[in-house]
């Protein structure tokens, strides 16, 4: 359209003999030209470092998290970044003086070690008659979990030692031991405010607590395939994830048995992030 109409100013300006249509019509000729030299020289130089992401579940967005690093002196001004995939959305743009940071959420499609998806970096600077762009693909990769099922099962009973009587690991109506419906006079340290606002996000008000006179599992309890009692294997780790998130969440020793590998029992965060990286690679 700028084409065009300089074109047509320029036939406008010989026909009429007009020196003031030409002056115009090589002013904004010179105008787009020197812009498109200033928007490749915007992005030209730059570097681009991307950080580690943080492992998320599948389903979830992961936080992708560029470093713009701008060797020149001068600031280069409206930078933006986007995913390939989404090159018609507007993308974040910013001003890199120096250094600069940008985060893109990317929607983890399923569970696993994927590779990151390809980014591309824009700008629209200085008269937004050019968009001048690259494409630039990480070489890192991104942890994915399996996504965690929803209103799963309790947990399996854990075997009793030698000699003791073997509990439940599962009380009735709860998600794992540990936890009974809300009572007057509970203290609010003790309500298990993630479930009330899973509740909550499904259109209950139930409130649950910490049950501190339940009784103590009989012994480590290791969760496996079989336990699940299902047949398709992303069904299983999907309900494996969400009894390793409730283990971890009621404070028990578990442990996981996967085909090839094999985790003890433990307790901890460091544990949870091992038997939900086991599942993820499983």
């Amino acid at each position: 359209m700028l084409a065009l109409t300089v074109l047509v100013m320029l036939i406008a300006s010989i026909n009429f003999q007009l020196n003031m249509g030409y002056l115009l019509t090589f002013l904004l000729a010179g105008s787009a030209t020197a812009g498109m030299l200033a928007g490749h020289a915007t992005l030209r130089g730059l570097t681009l470092h991307l950080r580690a992401p943080e492992p998320v579940f599948a389903g979830q967005h992961c936080l992708l998290r560029v470093q713009l690093h701008n060797p020149a002196r001068a600031a280069r001004y409206g930078v933006g970044l986007a995913l390939d995939a989404q090159a018609d959305s507007a993308g974040l743009c910013t001003t890199v003086a120096g250094a600069a940071a940008l985060d893109i959420a990317w929607l983890a499609p399923a569970r696993g070690r994927l590779a990151l998806p390809r980014l591309r970096v824009f700008t629209r600077f200085p008269m937004g008659m050019f968009r001048a762009w690259a494409l630039w693909q990480p070489a890192g990769t991104a942890l994915v979990y399996p996504a965690a099922q929803v209103d799963a099962p309790p947990l399996p009973s854990a075997p009793a030692p030698h000699g003791a009587t073997q509990h439940s690991c599962a009380a009735p109506g709860t998600d794992f031991e540990g936890l009974r419906p809300y009572r007057a006079g509970d203290p609010p340290k003790s309500i298990v405010w993630k479930k009330v606002a899973q509740a909550v996000a499904r259109g209950s008000a139930d409130l649950v607590s910490r049950d501190s006179t339940a009784p103590p599992a009989g012994g480590d309890l290791i969760l496996d395939l079989p336990s699940t009692g299902l047949q398709e294997l992303e069904q299983s780790l999907s309900r494996l994830c969400a009894w390793v998130l409730a283990a971890h969440a009621g404070g028990l020793r578990f442990g996981l048995t996967l085909p090839g590998q094999t985790i003890a029992a433990d307790a901890g965060p460091a544990h949870r992030d091992r038997c939900l990286r086991a599942l993820a690679l499983c």
